[in-house]
């Protein structure tokens, strides 16, 4: 083997320094690079391969329920951002603006887009004249930007990938529909294809999007117990239509204006796969997004018959699952750290012993346990395999959601439970913004995630105030 090639680089524990951990793991799982732009990451192609296959997962659901992928520029003119008065304020502070083109000043500035709300409603107004025309369901792939002052890869930064629906609707009980059937499609594809369990609910008002009359989120905890907001859903009502004067001639040949959702996740879900699954050996993928599924390793290599008959598996294999056999010379235990390091869900490994007896041995990246199966119905036993990592990672994150979800029923308890145990905290709130301000000060930045679905009256007053209480909240740390 090369003097050059080493063994595969030790990541710092994630109980000694969980940032620094995840630090490690998208570096050396080369899913990133950082550029020569603040803020900025490159995404490698072992990284934006996840991106693809979340897109295409994503992507297909969205046009089962009917709808069309279009684009839009990627400039927004000034006035045009203003026309929405709190929507512009609520991004400000976030803009990227340009105010030369070539070697002349803009007669008028441009905002590179953060959002793309304004955007939309220009082309709908264009487009949109009787209840004959609507639904619009379109759902833009695209980059964003928005100026963030701390970074981390895939978290937060200043330009990152994303998918962000816009839709048209006759009326409000058609648009409200769409808003949580889009949120369902989010929760089914985080506990179908991610493996990851989240609370879903409605923001509250402070939390809630510039613009929107209601947002809706889903909001998976990560394994130190922090939050990360995994996508929203947004009922906006027909203030942009209003604002943009977008108007059609109804059943009745009566001018009504048109309501109005937009619904986005964006490459912040390979963060939240990171942080769910991950452990101290670098990444757990889920099977359904991971570019490599099966890493097929030859055993002995060099023996005759070893590397054809790893060939003639993989080519069954690749039928149905993405496979790659490493015929490297890297030597054996190289390549399990390396592929655990980069957690591709199932390892095969087949040597002379092994073809003589035709079988090989799958080894599970989340337990770690070898099973030994036969290779005369190797692709079942492959499917199964994959199957049981899925079921075993989403198990894992949902028993860390229950035992990392507290409850709080007085203001002490929570402030309690606050400093001394991570994840979220359930408890009842009079409704009062101030009283969200003052706990998130008190705490050292614990804010409301949302109001759930199901509430349970965990008490009669607001555990801030003493107020009477109008919600059962979560609240959380967030990334």
């Amino acid at each position: 083997m090369a003097n050059d090639k080493k063994m595969v680089e030790q990541i710092t524990s994630m109980d000694t320094d969980f940032a620094q951990w995840y630090t490690d793991v998208v570096k050396k799982a080369e899913l990133v690079d950082y550029s020569g732009v603040k803020g900025c990451m490159i995404i490698r192609p072992y990284g934006y391969a996840i991106w693809e296959n979340i897109q295409h997962d994503l992507d297909a659901r969205f046009k089962k329920l009917g709808h069309e992928n279009v684009y839009m520029p990627m400039f927004i003119p000034e006035s045009l951002l203003q026309k929405e008065k709190d929507h512009v304020a609520g991004f400000a502070p976030e803009c990227a603006i340009v105010t030369i083109g070539g070697q002349n000043k803009l007669s008028e500035r441009l905002i590179v887009r953060p959002t793309s709300e304004t955007l939309f409603c220009e082309h709908y107004k264009n487009i949109i004249h009787s209840y004959r025309d609507l639904p619009k369901l379109y759902n833009q792939w695209c980059n964003v930007v928005r100026w963030e002052k701390t970074t981390r890869p895939f978290l937060r930064t200043s330009e990152f990938l994303w998918q962000e629906g816009h839709t048209m609707h006759e009326n409000e009980e058609q648009a409200r529909e769409e808003t949580l059937n889009m949120l369902k499609c989010y929760e089914d594809f985080y506990r179908e294809t991610l493996a990851i369990p989240a609370v879903t609910g409605r923001k509250t008002e402070k939390e809630k999007f510039a613009g929107a009359k209601e947002t809706y989120t889903i909001e998976p905890m990560m394994h130190n117990g922090v939050a990360l907001q995994g996508g929203t859903s947004h009922y906006f009502g027909d203030g942009f239509a209003r604002a943009f004067d977008i108007t059609y001639t109804d059943r009745e040949n009566k001018i009504c204006y048109p309501h109005q959702t937009s619904w986005g996740v964006s490459t912040r879900m390979i963060g939240a796969i990171i942080m769910t699954h991950g452990d101290d050996n670098g990444l757990i993928l889920p099977p359904k997004v991971a570019p490599i599924q099966v890493a097929i390793i030859p055993i002995a290599q060099h023996k005759e018959g070893v590397l054809e008959k790893a060939g003639e598996v993989r080519d069954i294999l690749a039928n149905n699952f993405r496979v790659k056999l490493d015929d490297s010379d890297y030597s054996t235990g190289w390549k399990f750290s390396q592929y655990e390091m980069k957690g591709v869900p199932l390892r095969l490994e087949l040597g002379p012993r092994d073809i003589e007896n035709n079988c090989c041995v799958l080894v599970s990246r989340v337990t770690r346990e070898k099973k030994v199966v036969s290779l005369d119905n190797i692709a079942e036993e492959v499917e199964q395999a994959l199957a049981a990592v899925h079921n075993e990672l989403y198990e894992r994150a949902l028993n860390n959601l229950s035992e990392k979800m507290s409850e709080a029923r007085t203001h002490e308890e929570f402030l309690d439970i606050a400093e001394n145990k991570p994840g979220f905290i359930k408890a009842m709130w009079c409704g009062d913004s101030e009283c969200e301000d003052q706990l998130k000060d008190e705490t050292g930045g614990v804010k409301s995630r949302c109001i759930p679905f199901v509430e349970e009256k965990l008490a009669d007053t607001c555990v801030c105030c003493g107020k009477p209480a109008k919600h059962m909240v979560v609240f959380g740390r967030q990334y």
